[in-house]
């Protein structure tokens, strides 16, 4: 069976770089953090920093949905989604029996539901549970809220592989388009973590900081200096159509692929993922124009990308443009993957690479061709990156045309 070619037709951001598409391509090619300090946490859990979404309603999106108790996860992937069909001259609302899947990943459960529910309970005793929370809280009921926006039935799909919940969303999705199963196809990840818990087990656990001193400072991606990532949050939603649809292309899902790591051999499996994923897109590595990295700032875990990359590249590693984007706007875990698939795509239209916020000192085990300034590039062919806990890692391909 031939395979339908899959282009992306619309992108839905909301981040803390900026919310929507056309402040999200200004923001994120600024060389600035959007990383702060945390408030409103128990004292004795320490200092937090983070980057959070400024200024989000979704009611400026869809005016006549509940947000009661609809978790903030929730909302971020619904305002994309909204903002995505608009994108593709869509509105979500005329998509009932267009053939269409919902395919959205996150990498955690809605813990402000989880801690609110808690909280209550703790206070006012068992009785006053949230029978709600086990239904709402869950990542399948975010693909749900936006099946409920498309006034049909949707086939939804529901994603939860770390920190590549987002990319692996959308390269299945891309796949139900490429096989003829779907006409359109919602997809992309969402993260809104920033709560006391999970921040604190995430500290504890040296994925975030320790201290809030210069939080702007706190996360540098391959810079020798670098010790942690900053967790952040925020959503990126996009409409795939196949190759026929009269609506324009703003580029295309070229190759898709995942793999698992060994256990201590962090690179392994990520480097597995970028040789499949190139294979997929029957593309050879000469052709690759630009590595958009999955680059958190962790010591180990950007030393483990930047092997990887050579292992696959060689000689071409110092040569071929990387970036970071975690230095500005932190890792939102799931939804991490999927800002950087419309961080590409904005690339093909002249937007140019970002700078890799924070990258001053280079480091020799990360030996990856950086900088700190946004680029002008004109590029055919960009790879993906992503990775998380457990060892999961997809590499998604996206081609100009």
């Amino acid at each position: 069976m031939k395979r339908r070619r899959v282009k992306v037709t619309g992108i839905g951001l909301v981040t803390p770089a900026g919310i929507g598409r056309d402040a999200f391509a200004a923001g994120i090619l600024e060389s600035r953090s959007r990383v702060h300090r945390m408030a409103g946490f128990p004292e004795q859990g320490g200092a937090f920093v983070s980057a959070q979404v400024k200024d989000f309603d979704l009611r400026d999106f869809e005016p006549d949905v509940s947000i009661k108790r609809m978790p903030r996860h929730t909302q971020f992937a619904v305002a994309a989604a909204s903002m995505a069909a608009r994108d593709a001259g869509l509105n979500l609302h005329d998509l009932s029996g267009q053939s269409a899947v919902i395919a959205v990943g996150a990498s955690l459960m809605d813990f402000g539901v989880i801690n609110k529910t808690v909280d209550v309970i703790l206070r006012r005793g068992p009785v006053f549970g949230l029978p709600s929370s086990v239904f709402s809280a869950s990542v399948s009921a975010i693909g749900g809220a936006i099946g409920e926006l498309m006034q049909g039935p949707a086939r939804a799909m529901a994603f939860q592989s770390a920190c590549c919940s987002g990319v692996d969303a959308i390269g299945h999705a891309a796949g139900a388009i490429e096989r003829g199963e779907a006409r359109y196809a919602i997809c992309g990840g969402t993260e809104a973590p920033l709560y006391f818990h999970p921040m604190l087990e995430l500290k504890m656990a040296g994925l975030a900081p320790g201290n809030s001193s210069d939080p702007d400072k706190q996360c540098r991606p391959f810079d020798l200096w670098r010790t942690t990532g900053v967790i952040g949050e925020g959503a990126a939603v996009m409409v795939l159509e196949p190759e026929e649809s009269p609506t324009p292309a703003l580029g295309y899902v070229a190759g898709y692929a995942y793999a698992s790591d060994s256990i201590g051999k962090p690179e392994e499996g990520l480097a597995i993922a970028m040789e499949m994923a190139l294979a997929n897109a029957g593309l050879h590595k000469q052709q690759v124009d630009a590595i958009n990295a999955w680059g958190p700032g962790h010591r180990i875990l950007d030393a483990a990308e930047a092997q990887a990359v050579q292992k696959v590249f060689g000689d071409r590693t110092r040569d071929i443009p990387a970036f970071s984007i975690k230095g500005a706007i932190g890792n939102p875990l799931g939804a991490a993957g999927a800002i950087q698939v419309g961080t590409s795509l904005l690339s093909f239209a002249g937007n140019g690479l970002p700078p890799t916020v924070n990258w001053e000192r280079p480091d020799p085990e990360c030996p990856l061709c950086l900088s700190n300034e946004s680029l002008p590039l004109t590029n055919e062919h960009v790879m993906v990156n992503t990775h998380g806990l457990s060892g999961t890692n997809a590499c998604l391909v996206l081609s100009r045309s």
